[in-house]
């Protein structure tokens, strides 16, 4: 009998092996949502799921955990689901704390442009009184991070649905030569830029030489004649002189692998172990050229993003490159409305708080903005007598106007803010406050509504913010006007890949990309070329153009020390052997925007990646013109002048003042000592005179 129940139990592990082998569970945490809250008697979130052409929809799952407020009378409280804009699921909460829902999905709820779109909407109850729920800060329900996607993995079309257009949205990866030219690095910057604008996850960038086994869903940039044997026998395209090529290899074979599956286990994804033989697609999309001119045309096309979303097959030749996107400042970078930054027409409609919300980025206008005029117009029912109604502007959550709403159904308001109360990133809500006549409450629910007109709605740029000294809050829209250099030490080409695909997804990183800088060896940099242009350079602390930058915060040709303001301990010193990565920004010889990046340590790659991340993040103060990151995320802020007292030049001290700063509280407490002896010796001199004195 028990023989039996072991068969049993292989088979049914088996077939449960078998059956995952075609699936992977995607949790929302790895798109990038944390624990989310639907807020409010009637509230609604949305979520979008871009999905790969490898993935069947039908048999795939929607599994969603949620968390509704412990003061709801879940009885009368309500979930809805919508998918794809068309209702999927209602239900009543159940009594868990922690609920569950699972959906079968179909190919019918992917929108043209491949995308699942999941909206929770709810209405929820705590008083049985809608009257006296409208503002109760209990009315919340909280989407786990945990909830995921079971997802089918099909390549049964793999070779017909994959393409150039699509293929972007799996790769994981870029690989370029392991010494590389500056057209391969450029290439490597656009690909990394491209990536980056469609995945939430980090982009891992690999010399050739070290590409792990693992990965098999990559992009390769090189040119044709010197890619390794076995890479050119992949590329069954030969490109001619002066002609550019995207080619996407495709293939399917059979590996055997241990794969972590994660399990559902009681509302909780548990990791699995089991080792498995699975048919597992590969994609290698090429970026080449037949020679380097027809490599620059690949490039550049790799930045024209209407190119690559119109690609449709596997391989594309490009005779004629070119970027059409410049437009004048006038046109598209002063005056933003909402619907560019990418705000939606939403129909509000009910009675408490509604709320629309957008985002914007100072990047998204020319210059760095020093005041911003906010104006919203818009639609709603006219408030009869004895109802109370009110528009509120938030801005990164905090209330900046307040106005009544009146009988006329209008609404044309704005708002000007200046430069300390908005951010490199910005959260912009629109809220409609409304509340009907006491004792009509209930009859009145959804009797008021109103809409933002996001077409005449605006932000508008009325000031550049012009200071003496530069700092990373005005990166990267110094960087805007005229031409800009990316200069990098021929030496340290190879570890500064990841960094350039840092600086050319930000420098693009907004309504209007528009950012082609040239890229140029620090050998090959000619003085002139300091005047007239912006630069951007990614150098060792070793090389001679850093003489050039004497208007730099930091001098490299020095040894030198930073030390932390609060507490006055050295956090930075050239001479450091652990890995960081150095940034200071500022003006240049011709008051042109300049940024250096330089990296020590034996993690050069890693260093410079994560000094080039650290200055694009949201900072807290408005100054800082110098950024100190090392490897394990630890980051130093400082605003360096010539009078700053954080910076030391230790080779400016003589060798006596450099003994004396390193000893001199041993010396100090050595003539302590002295002092003491001293008189303890003088004082028993004494007593002994008084004692043979008394005798």
């Amino acid at each position: 009998m028990n023989k039996f129940f072991t068969l049993l139990a292989f088979i049914l592990l088996f077939n449960t092996a078998s059956q995952a082998q075609g699936n992977s569970i995607v949790s929302f945490k790895s798109y990038g949502h944390e624990d989310d809250v639907v807020y409010g008697m009637s509230g609604a979130i949305s979520f979008y799921f871009k999905i790969t052409p490898l993935v069947e929809m039908n048999g795939s799952k929607l599994v969603l955990f949620f968390e509704p407020s412990q003061a709801l009378i879940k009885s009368h409280s309500y979930i809805n689901l919508v998918i794809n804009n068309k209702p999927a699921y209602s239900s009543r909460l159940g009594p868990d704390s922690i609920q569950k829902i699972t959906l079968n999905l179909s190919r019918a709820d992917l929108s043209p442009d491949k995308f699942l779109k999941v909206q929770i909407k709810t209405l929820l109850t705590i008083t049985d009184d809608q009257c006296k729920d409208l503002d109760n800060p209990a009315m919340w329900l909280k989407i786990k991070n945990y909830s995921y996607l079971s997802l089918v993995k099909s390549n049964k079309n793999f070779f017909d649905n994959v393409n150039i257009s699509n293929c972007f949205d799996s790769k994981k990866a870029i690989v370029y030569p392991s010494n590389p030219s500056l057209h391969d690095l450029k290439a490597v910057a656009w690909a990394y830029s491209r990536l980056k604008k469609t995945q939430t996850r980090e982009i891992a960038v690999y010399e050739e030489s070290k590409l792990p086994d693992s990965v098999r869903n990559y992009i390769r940039v090189g040119a044709i004649d010197k890619l390794p044997a076995d890479a050119r026998a992949l590329v069954k395209v030969t490109p001619q002189a002066n002609q550019g090529l995207f080619y996407l290899h495709k293939s399917v074979s059979l590996l055997t692998d241990t794969i972590v599956h994660m399990v559902d286990v009681k509302g909780r994804l548990v990791p699995v172990k089991t080792v498995t033989q699975e048919q597992s697609p590969k994609e290698v999309l090429f970026i080449t050229g037949g020679d380097d001119t027809g490599y620059e045309k690949a490039i550049t096309a790799l930045g024209n993003m209407n190119v690559l979303n119109s690609t449709y097959g596997d391989y594309l030749l490009i005779n004629k490159a070119e970027n059409t996107f410049f437009k004048t400042i006038d046109e598209n970078r002063s005056k933003l409305s909402l619907k560019q930054i990418g705000g939606v027409s939403d129909f509000l409609s009910g009675i408490g708080s509604l709320k629309s919300a957008y985002s914007f980025k100072n990047s998204d206008f020319s210059f760095t903005p020093k005041e911003v005029e906010i104006r919203f117009v818009a639609n709603y029912s006219g408030l009869a007598p004895g109802d109370r109604g009110f528009f509120n502007i938030y801005l990164n959550g905090l209330l900046i106007s307040s106005e009544k709403l009146d009988a006329s159904g209008k609404l044309n308001s704005s708002i000007t803010i200046n430069r300390y109360q908005h951010h490199k990133y910005n959260t912009l809500e629109a809220e409609f406050r409304f509340y009907p006549t006491n004792g009509n409450c209930r009859n009145s629910f959804t009797n008021f509504f109103a809409e933002v007109d996001v077409d005449k709605s605006y932000l508008e740029s009325k000031n550049p913010f012009i200071t003496s000294d530069l700092s990373f809050y005005q990166y990267p829209e110094a960087f805007n006007k005229g031409t800009t250099k990316i200069v990098v030490s021929e030496e340290y080409a190879k570890y500064a890949a990841g960094a350039m695909g840092e600086i050319i997804y930000e420098l693009n990183n907004n309504i209007n990309a528009n950012n082609f800088p040239e890229f140029v060896y620090s050998k090959d940099l000619k003085p002139i070329d300091l005047k007239q242009n912006n630069i951007i350079a990614l150098l060792s602390k070793d090389d001679k153009i850093l003489k050039e930058f004497r208007d730099a915060p930091i001098q490299f040709d020095r040894n030198f020390r930073l030390y932390n303001t609060d507490n006055n301990q050295p956090v930075y010193s050239l001479s450091d052997t652990v890995s960081n990565g150095l940034a200071q920004i500022f003006y240049g010889v011709s008051n042109n925007a300049t940024l250096v990046l330089t990296a020590t340590g034996t993690h050069v790659s890693e260093a410079f990646l994560a000094v080039s991340k650290s200055i694009t993040e949201q900072l807290s103060t408005l100054s800082s013109n110098v950024c100190i990151s090392d490897v394990n995320s630890n980051k130093y802020l400082f605003n360096i002048n010539k009078s700053s007292e954080n910076l030391e030049y230790i080779d400016t001290k003589s060798g006596l003042t450099r003994f004396w700063d390193s000893y001199n509280l041993y010396i100090l407490l050595g003539i302590l000592i002295l002092i003491l002896l001293s008189f303890l010796y003088v004082r028993s001199k004494v007593q002994k005179s008084q004692d043979l004195f008394n005798d």
